[in-house]
């Protein structure tokens, strides 16, 4: 390259750069640039609405997640609290299946109840400790949400709905139904009609 060709790309590269700068340096009107400036604005605002959207969504999801984590641990032993209150029910068909009269009479049969009854206390506190509870039915007024009816009696002295047999003890755990009460409810005493001949 010749002296001379340099010289030319040097005055074109100059050119070049004093061009560029001079558009770099262009005015904008003011105008313009408070259109740049309110739409900026706006920009900055929908970024932090969506910022905002996004912890809160964020913080739901911890919440909940926190939540599934702690009923997990509360209603874990569900199933087997289910199947295990099986055992309360049979110990209290024992106990109900010996009369009074043959524990005044027979001491064996009675040492046999007082040993019954300790083991159905001991297991039901045992219970208690895993926050299983039984809930008291009778003489209250029928719930479907806790109560299954097994039968209806027709009761005078009782309003109808009012719980007046319990065939099989109700549970909680913790504050949700473990098992229904299967119950006996009063209904209102049918009242034969009377023909005239």
């Amino acid at each position: 390259m010749t002296q001379d060709q340099s010289q030319i790309s040097d005055d074109k590269l100059e050119d070049g750069i004093i061009s560029s700068e001079q558009n770099s340096c262009e005015i904008i009107p003011e105008v313009e640039l408070e259109t740049k400036i309110i739409n900026l604005e706006e920009e900055i605002t929908k970024l932090k609405d969506q910022l905002l959207r996004a912890f809160a969504e964020t913080e739901n999801v911890r919440r909940r997640f926190l939540q599934q984590v702690e009923d997990r641990g509360k209603y874990a032993i569900s199933n087997f609290a289910k199947d295990i209150l099986q055992v309360a029910d049979n110990l209290r068909r024992a106990l109900e299946s010996i009369s009074a009269e043959d524990r005044k009479t027979n001491t064996i049969i009675n040492k046999l109840a007082e040993g019954i009854e300790l083991t159905e206390q001991t297991f039901i506190n045992t219970l208690e400790c895993y926050k299983i509870k039984k809930f008291e039915s009778l003489g209250q007024n029928f719930d479907p949400h806790k109560h299954q009816v097994m039968v209806e009696v027709e009761e005078e002295t009782k309003p109808a709905g009012t719980i007046v047999l319990e065939m099989q003890a109700g549970y909680t755990i913790h504050d949700r139904l473990l098992r229904e009460a299967m119950v006996g409810v009063s209904k209102e005493k049918s009242k034969d009609l009377e023909i005239d001949i």
